[in-house]
């Protein structure tokens, strides 16, 4: 993704004409119908984006301050930019100075804060593997994902690809955080996580490290990967819960997590092609926004 003014927010649509099928295959045979299709969509909702939040079990333990340490994050450009909106709690203003056990638990308020500390780790953090990584090349410096990144000491964030050993990783763990990040991919284009070319790449790979450094599995990395997406990307995968619910009669607890991290629902043309468009040939209509990241701080 080349940078600048490239922006990942749709508009959400919820299915008015297979609002029948929804209500069918959740056992709303009887009632009043308009009440039921909303019951439906509202669970639906609830079930992508949880009130109470994601409770991950990843934590940033002292990444974030070596990152402040390594200048891949300024503080003070940091904590300005979120003064322009209405301040950094005090939690994340923490993550600067001291380390943090504590595992992560994202929700639709924090979301953002989140992408921004993992956009620095994922675009920063040493692994042997990136010397294969699609963006280590000439157009380094002119990525969304490095261009972009105005929130360190150097003017341009490619200054910092893979050049500080944040979170050390065996080779074992590189190569099952290289295994996963080229299977899961984000609205936003078509890239992989490993080909980290915005935001949203670059943090997706600094959690996928993070986790696999803390001994989380295959199954559990893709388990995070595909919440985080969602928080980040929430009308995509809310279309897309509904989607799976209406045609395939799965719920969002009971969907593989990789198969939708993949290309096929996860990428921008694989989305567009396997959900969006599907949905709207059933009979999509424009309905409520729940809002969604850009590619920039």
């Amino acid at each position: 993704m080349v940078l600048m003014n490239f922006s990942t927010k749709q508009n959400f649509q919820i299915l008015a004409g297979v609002a029948f099928v929804i209500i069918m295959a959740l056992g709303n045979y009887g009632g009043d119908f308009n009440a039921n299709f909303s019951d439906s969509h509202s669970t639906t909702i609830a079930k992508v984006l949880p009130a109470n939040g994601f409770q991950s079990r990843i934590y940033f333990g002292d990444a974030v301050m070596k990152l402040a340490q390594n200048g891949a994050i300024d503080k003070e450009k940091f904590l300005e930019l979120y003064q322009e909106r209405d301040g950094l709690p005090q939690e994340f203003s923490d993550l600067l100075f001291k380390p943090s056990p504590k595992p992560i638990l994202l929700t639709k308020d924090n979301a953002n804060y989140y992408l921004n500390f993992l956009w620095a780790l994922g675009l920063s953090n040493y692994m042997s593997v990136n010397s294969e990584s699609p963006v280590n090349g000439e157009h380094l410096m002119n990525l969304a994902s490095t261009g972009g990144w105005t929130l360190g000491k150097a003017e341009n964030g490619g200054e910092y690809f893979n050049k500080f050993k944040i979170v050390p990783l065996t080779r074992e763990q590189e190569q099952l955080v290289k295994k996963i990040a080229e299977n899961t991919f984000r609205p936003c284009c078509d890239n992989s996580t490993f080909f980290q070319d915005c935001n949203h790449g670059s943090a997706l790979l600094g959690l996928l490290q993070l986790g696999a450094a803390q001994g989380l599995t295959e199954a559990e990395l893709y388990r995070e990967a595909l919440a985080f997406n969602s928080f980040w990307f929430p009308d995509s995968y809310i279309q897309t819960a509904l989607l799976f619910k209406a045609v395939k009669n799965i719920d969002w607890e009971n969907i593989d997590p990789k198969t939708v991290m993949g290309k096929e629902y996860s990428s921008g043309s694989g989305w567009y092609e396997n959900v969006n468009k599907e949905v709207t040939r059933l009979g999509l209509i424009p309905k409520v926004d729940e809002g969604g990241g850009s590619c920039g701080v």
